[in-house]
């Protein structure tokens, strides 16, 4: 059997009597303990991350994960499924300001160029560690005075509240991407890591479209499913 095989049916073994969010030894603890090189513990850790049985966050550590959080096809907040799962959501606000809408953006949000949008940048997180880094757009004229709200908290709980907004449906597209240095800096894997590109449109009940969301999952932390009816 391949050196680093042999070690992943050790780590295997190790996590299973391990709870979720457990830490795991460093590197050089493990290639220590198990006799073998760094580089072969690497290996057999990065099949354990590609599996979904464990997660890494950069400055933090290794740990075992919950196993992957699944979206499905319902319209729900990123808090939602978050709770739903037992975790404690949050988000870190990167930037929030007002912006004009460029030709492009204008046609996604069925405004006029050089109309008036808020444009927020989130770190969210779960139980403290980043789960997505999310781009949001929004129309400014239905959501006056937003950029004084507390914007750390679930958007759509807020636009709920304070706006009278729901989204009724949304338009989303899935796609597999890697981070670059920014993105993988925040959200604290190796660059280049795979990631889940969102792009997601959102229409309230009244046909407005009210959002432009563009999101970054991180793949070993996240999946999506959904039911296909023939």
């Amino acid at each position: 059997m391949i050196k680093h095989l042999e070690v992943r049916e050790r780590l295997l073994a190790r996590i299973r009597d391990m709870r979720p969010d457990d830490v795991l030894p460093q590197e050089r603890e493990l290639a220590e303990t198990f006799g073998v090189s760094r580089t072969t513990v690497r290996q057999a850790l990065q099949s354990l991350i590609d599996e979904g049985l464990i997660y890494s966050v950069r400055g933090r550590g290794t740990f075992v994960s919950r196993g992957r959080i699944s979206k499905g096809p319902t319209l729900t907040s990123f808090s939602d499924d978050m709770r739903a799962r037992d975790l404690e959501p949050g988000s870190r606000l990167l930037t929030a300001e007002r912006r004009d809408a460029e030709p492009e953006l204008a046609r996604t949000l069925e405004i006029k160029p050089g109309d008036p949008v808020f444009h927020l940048e989130r770190l969210r997180l779960a139980d403290g560690f980043p789960m997505c880094f999310e781009r949001v757009d929004l129309p400014a004229a239905p959501f006056p005075r937003l950029l004084d709200q507390d914007l750390e908290g679930s958007l759509y709980q807020l636009l709920a509240g304070r706006y009278r907004t729901v989204l009724a449906n949304a338009e989303q597209r899935v796609s597999a991407t890697t981070l670059n240095r920014r993105h993988a800096d925040l959200l604290g894997v190796p660059l280049r890591s795979p990631a889940l590109y969102v792009r997601r449109r959102g229409i309230d009940a009244r046909g407005r479209v009210v959002e432009f969301a563009r999101s970054l999952y991180r793949a070993d932390r996240y999946d999506f499913e959904m039911t296909v009816h023939r």
